[in-house]
């Protein structure tokens, strides 16, 4: 791989390190308890640091092919849990999430950015680069 693309696979892992790190933290030092749908999001974003970072080791991205799909899923199901949020018709499934309630909002951040919506954007961000990467090395 050349550094163009050794540069894409290593933002990829970071922004999927910061994800990590981020749910860590409005956990453990902000006491905010996941919901279930958090718990999904926080099985899919996980295993990406391990996965990306072995990539960024061995700087190969087919060692990362299970990212793009784990990421495609995560977009999906954060997606969702962002509408349970805010959109009022769906916000009485999330009353059925479990102990914690999958429509509540811990963080409102300019009255959009919700914990989920910030999940949502890491996965995209995962996402669109791995694709993009994809893209350039069938071009090569």
């Amino acid at each position: 791989m050349d550094s163009k693309k050794d540069t894409l696979l290593f933002i990829i892992w970071a922004q999927s390190l910061v994800a990590m790190l981020g749910s860590l933290f409005y956990s453990e030092v902000m006491d905010y308890i996941p919901c279930e749908l958090c718990w999904y999001q926080r099985i899919l974003m996980y295993p990406l640091v391990l996965i990306y970072g072995y990539a960024l080791y061995k700087k190969d991205i087919r060692y990362a092919f299970p990212g793009i799909i784990m990421s495609g899923i995560g977009i999906l199901v954060s997606g969702y849990h962002y509408l349970i949020q805010n959109v009022p018709s769906l916000q009485s499934a999330g009353d059925a999430c479990g102990v914690v309630p999958c429509n509540a909002i811990y963080v409102d951040f300019l009255g959009f950015i919700t914990i989920p919506f910030q999940a949502f954007v890491a996965f995209l961000v995962i996402f669109s680069l791995h694709l993009a990467l994809i893209v350039q090395q069938r071009r090569a």
